[in-house]
């Protein structure tokens, strides 16, 4: 635990959103930007924990969609990484190892950039037949480099946390049902688990991944006003297999290019929607399943009274053990029971335990929330059945406040104009006609992007998209609009 006479945070996030973010990053305990190196971070046990707790729900869901887990190395060979000509546009990204001790290594090699220049050579010589079909592969808990100029913790860095899957079909139809199942499960992580509340776009031509046919994406906002992409998935057509020679003997004995996709939930991107968009000006808010410590209990104990303080002690053990089925802590530390309320606030624990001579002598539980900081006092015999109730109205809470949040972040703009005007005090997505999602309505995009200081296309909406009406025209060039599309800035 810090030391008393440390601050708490000092700035409110709605005045100053970014020193508020870098506050809690280092106040909560949630990583360590002092490692040395620009973009490399420590990621702290607090914010590690909750990490790995998103990591299990994408494995449980996408184990569930018969994904087979795998571990491919560090290293892509260069001639990899090239193969495909549109991926290839990560090489300037990628970080070279060309040296091992003092000699020069006769093949440099990249650190991943991402897996598809790994995974896809192997997959090559994996799949021979339609009955190899589907494969569904997926590693998690790794991390990928990218060789980032501005990075902030778990928004942009040079060494992130990544999950991956990359699937193989033998018809396209296949290939498109994959990526509504990649949809759903991303949604139901997001939204039933962390609360976070986000619209599903497919991205434009100009901004698809790499290589991909179609790249569609849950994005958020943050406080700011910024989109955080959350995920994202890509219809990878048989760009891949072709480059990477992926073929399989069908049904009629001809020899075919198989249909590929890949699906990337953002555990670093979901982590800082988390932290940003349920935080407050005391800290963390986290729903009561991620939590790290679920439950707090602060013993208030007097140093006069030696005997007091030891039956305050042993009912703190008591209750820990009844809650045995939660992660429960009791906070033994000399700390004063106002600095113990205000840490574990920081730290975002869904539910505070406060047991002092008044409840040890009624044997009754005192039981506090983070959300709102409303107590209720109960019996020892019916706290089980409390904290049950508790955690429910906790995440319930959660959710409508990011609701609420999230409501009225949609305006509308029909010119450039009227987008440069509201962007300036506006913090959401601007609703708004647009030529073309295709790769001429690229030219659009760049001068929209130069006018508004970075706003940028993030896409139309999916799977829906809307129509614009007969009238509208293009914000930027004022020919006829072919797409309702939603601008926002971006990290």
């Amino acid at each position: 635990m810090p030391k008393e006479t440390q601050e708490g945070i000092t700035v409110k996030k709605e005045d100053n959103f970014s020193e508020w973010y870098q506050q809690i990053i280092q106040k909560a305990e949630l990583a360590d930007i002092r490692f040395g190196i620009q973009g490399f971070i420590v990621h702290r046990p607090w914010s590690f924990k909750i990490a790995r707790k998103i990591y299990e729900y994408f494995e449980e869901e996408v184990e569930k969609d018969n994904h087979e887990p795998f571990l491919f190395p560090i290293a892509v060979k260069e001639k990899h990484l090239t193969k495909e000509k549109e991926h290839a546009g990560f090489t300037p990204e990628v970080f070279w190892v060309t040296e091992a001790g003092s000699e020069t290594i006769e093949e440099r090699f990249a650190l991943r950039p991402t897996g598809e220049a790994q995974i896809y050579p192997m997959y090559s010589l994996w799949i021979r037949s339609h009955k190899d079909l589907p494969y569904k592969g997926y590693q998690s808990r790794i991390t990928v480099f990218r060789n980032e100029k501005v990075t902030r913790p778990f928004l942009r860095g040079r060494e992130f946390m990544f999950f991956e899957t990359h699937d193989v079909f033998s018809a396209h139809e296949e290939a498109v049902e994959q990526i509504k199942k990649d949809l759903e499960m991303a949604k139901k992580i997001m939204t039933n688990k962390l609360k976070i509340p986000f619209l599903f776009f497919k991205r434009p031509q100009w901004d698809k991944f790499l290589g991909a046919d179609n790249t569609y994406t849950p994005d958020t906002l943050m406080p700011d006003g910024k989109r955080n992409q959350l995920a994202s998935t890509h219809d990878l057509g048989t760009n891949f297999s072709k480059a990477y020679n992926i073929k399989f003997v069908d049904k009629d004995e001809k020899e075919k290019y198989a249909f590929q996709t890949c699906f990337g939930p953002g555990i670093w991107r979901q982590l800082a929607a988390l932290i940003a968009i349920h935080g407050d000006d005391k800290g963390l808010i986290l729903p009561f399943e991620i939590a790290p410590i679920q439950i707090i209990i602060i013993p208030i104990m007097s140093a006069k009274n030696e005997k007091e303080s030891k039956k305050i002690s042993e009912y703190c053990e008591k209750i820990k053990k009844l809650l045995s089925g939660y992660k429960v802590q009791i906070d033994l530390s000399e700390s004063s029971p106002g600095f113990k309320y205000n840490h574990w606030e920081l730290k975002g624990v869904p539910l505070r335990i406060e047991i002092g001579p008044k409840e040890l002598k009624s044997k009754k539980i005192t039981v506090k929330r983070r959300t709102d900081r409303q107590g209720k006092t109960v019996t020892f015999k019916s706290l089980k059945n409390e904290i049950k109730k508790q955690a429910e109205e906790i995440n319930m809470q959660i959710e409508k406040s990011a609701e609420k949040y999230f409501k009225n972040k949609i305006r509308s703009a029909s010119s450039l104009n009227e987008i440069k005007k509201i962007i300036l005090a506006y913090r959401g997505f601007i609703r708004s006609p647009f030529c073309s999602v295709d790769s001429d309505g690229k030219e659009c995009a760049d001068i929209l992007k130069e006018k508004t200081g970075g706003a940028v296309v993030c896409g139309t909406l999916f799977p829906n998209a809307e129509k614009p009406k007969q009238n509208d025209n293009c914000i930027v060039c004022r020919k006829k609009a072919k797409e309702i599309v939603y601008i926002a800035k971006s990290y």
